[in-house]
């Protein structure tokens, strides 16, 4: 693929992430514990039926919600969920977002949200949303938000917007001059759009290193979020928060373990397989 390109993961890769998922699930079923005081971050992609690795089904968002407020837990977009995590009132909230701008968000995921009083940030590539951009990664790409759409959204109050670069490539892999681009551009982007300062960024696919970090504080955004997976404590760089996937094959007991602490700590082979893809700039920060 051209160089900054992103693609997901083969398929093998995908079923033995989630055989090992799974039984870091089960381990956690079988011993819960006590869970760690701080903020997990969830994410998600699409929420559409059909095959794409990227979609979580809406009945399966739909019960996932329904279980985080039955366990009296409350979803909140992440400026607000840090801001809350910063004041120590963490507690009963977990973090939300959504990585891309699909359309489907809207259609499938927002009236789930408002039913419960819930909120979550959409990570936008601004030159996707444009239609001049696509993602590199599908033959025929579904259907993705437009400005009108992210605009009255905005307003709405339960979706908030942050920026996900102009192209969504691999940061690590382009210049200094076209990370640059990609970051203040996004910002410059949206910002123009919504009409508001926006605050928080998503690396693509969770790749960045020193430069990147750099790079998104002097665009001056506050908060970053990486793919990292685990947990947030008042020690985590801001510009580099963890968060959990909620991925098609995820279960509910996956679903459970991963709200509960079971997956806070990287596996091994998660990082021995990002750094082969991706080279040594492939980590939180590294």
């Amino acid at each position: 693929m051209p160089r900054g390109d992103l693609a997901l993961s083969p398929a093998p890769v995908l079923h033995a992430k989630a055989v090992l998922t799974r039984a870091r699930s089960l381990r956690w079923q079988l011993r819960p514990g006590q869970v760690r005081p701080g903020l997990r971050i969830l994410f998600y992609h699409r929420v559409a039926d059909g095959p794409d690795e990227l979609a979580v089904t809406p009945r399966r968002f739909a019960d996932q919600m329904d279980r985080l407020s039955y366990d009296g837990l409350q979803a909140l977009d992440v400026e607000q969920a840090v801001a809350r995590h910063i004041e120590g009132r963490h507690e009963g909230i977990v973090g939300l977002c959504f990585d891309d701008g699909y359309a489907d968000v809207a259609d499938h995921a927002l009236a789930v949200l408002e039913r419960h009083g819930f909120s979550a940030t959409v990570f936008l590539p601004t030159g996707v949303i444009d239609g001049t951009e696509t993602l590199s990664w599908y033959d025929d790409p579904p259907p993705m938000l437009n400005w009108e759409q992210v605009r009255t959204l905005d307003r709405g109050g339960t979706l908030q917007f942050g920026a996900h670069t102009v192209t969504h490539p691999n940061l690590t892999a382009i210049s200094n001059d076209a990370a640059r681009r990609e970051i203040v551009g996004s910002k410059a982007a949206l910002e123009a759009r919504v009409g508001h300062p926006v605050a928080t960024f998503c690396y693509p696919a969770g790749l960045f290193g020193a430069r990147e970090r750099s790079l998104v504080a002097e665009a001056g955004f506050k908060l970053a979020t990486s793919c990292e997976p685990g947990l947030n404590t008042p020690e985590t760089d801001p510009l580099a928060l963890r968060r959990l996937q909620i991925g098609r094959r995820d279960g509910m007991l996956d679903f459970r373990a991963k709200v509960g602490g079971g997956h806070d700590v990287p596996g091994r082979l998660r990082a021995a397989y990002r750094h082969r893809r991706f080279g040594t700039s492939a980590g939180a920060g590294s």
